[in-house]
């Protein structure tokens, strides 16, 4: 497939553009939903020995999500610092150390997401966390025993996918 024109279709708060493609020599049009770089962390405080998540209104669902601290990359910003400022800001707490999981698109069958996914260890709660109030945020903090984790049954795709990289490494 070769990508012969890109097109904006929509610039708001998200961007929508109209691919113009050629493959086996057709032409036609495919919609491609920009949504920027992701990142996303699995918080384990180790004083506690408890997960934290955080529980929020989601507009694609449509519906309250308890999942993983996650947020956008910020123009200029990498991931590891992006990823520092959402657990500060969604949950209130410094990292103690930061290991870099996976990188996976979201939806690549139309979206440019892509996740950079985290395991974070955190000690000090330093703040109340709840989001940005610029950003219109209101998160609730969730935590969760390695059994409750475990346990749990989430739709988000981010949350479902550090629920099993801790499940492996916890069997290994």
């Amino acid at each position: 497939m070769d990508i012969k024109k890109r097109e904006i279709a929509y610039d708001g708060f998200f961007k929508m553009y109209t691919l113009t493609v050629e493959q086996d020599g057709h032409t036609f049009t495919r919609e491609q939903y920009d949504r920027g770089t992701a990142v996303a962390a699995m918080v384990f405080d180790t004083e506690k020995q408890e997960y934290v998540l955080t529980k929020q209104f989601r507009i694609g669902s449509e519906s309250e999500l308890v999942e993983i601290v996650a947020g956008m990359v910020d123009e200029g910003e990498e991931p590891e610092t992006s990823i520092k400022r959402e657990i500060e800001e969604e949950i209130g707490y410094e990292v103690d150390k930061l290991e870099f999981l996976h990188k996976f698109y979201s939806s690549p069958g139309g979206s440019t997401e892509l996740v950079w996914l985290y395991f974070a260890e955190v000690s000090h709660q330093k703040a109340d966390g709840g989001g940005n109030s610029s950003e219109h945020e209101q998160i609730e903090i969730m935590r969760y025993s390695p059994a409750e984790l475990d346990a749990l049954v989430t739709p988000d795709a981010k949350t479902i996918i550090a629920q099993q990289w801790v499940k492996f490494k916890n069997k290994a």
